[in-house]
């Protein structure tokens, strides 16, 4: 597939640190790899794998990014931490990388998706738009 002329290519690979990652980081010039985790420590063990990973290959990790981070209830607008708390806080620490953002979960995010268009583009007020927008910023500022 021909790209054309890009600022940025971002892969979005399966957790893990299996023979796709290992390919590309073997093939590609990488500026660098975002560790994407979700809170609970079933998940940061796949985040410290992948870490190790590119660490071993020499692949800076720009950060980490907590999905699935929370949910508030658009009925009573209460949060809830369903995957628990703190989980991607305390890695991005270990790893000593910048915790670039925590994506709640989030209903009009899916619907979109389903559509087949990003949230930043419905929605830019949205939590999930303003955070993602955040992660975008800072990872242009960290490439520049």
């Amino acid at each position: 597939m021909e790209w054309g002329e890009l600022d940025y290519l971002i892969l979005d690979l399966p957790p893990g640190s299996g023979d796709i990652q290992l390919t590309i980081v073997q093939t590609v010039a990488l500026s660098g790899a975002i560790i994407v985790t979700t809170p609970q420590e079933v998940a940061l063990i796949d985040a410290r794998k992948a870490a190790t990973m590119f660490e071993k290959v020499n692949v800076t990790v720009l950060g980490l990014i907590e999905n699935m981070s929370y949910f508030v209830s658009p009925s009573d607008n209460q949060r809830y931490d369903i995957f628990g708390s703190g989980g991607g806080q305390r890695e991005a620490k270990r790893l000593r990388v910048p915790l670039l953002g925590q994506i709640p979960i989030d209903i009009a995010t899916r619907e979109a998706g389903d559509r087949g268009l990003p949230i930043t583009g419905q929605d830019p007020e949205s939590p999930v738009a303003v955070e993602f927008t955040k992660i975008a910023k800072l990872l242009s500022e960290k490439l520049d």
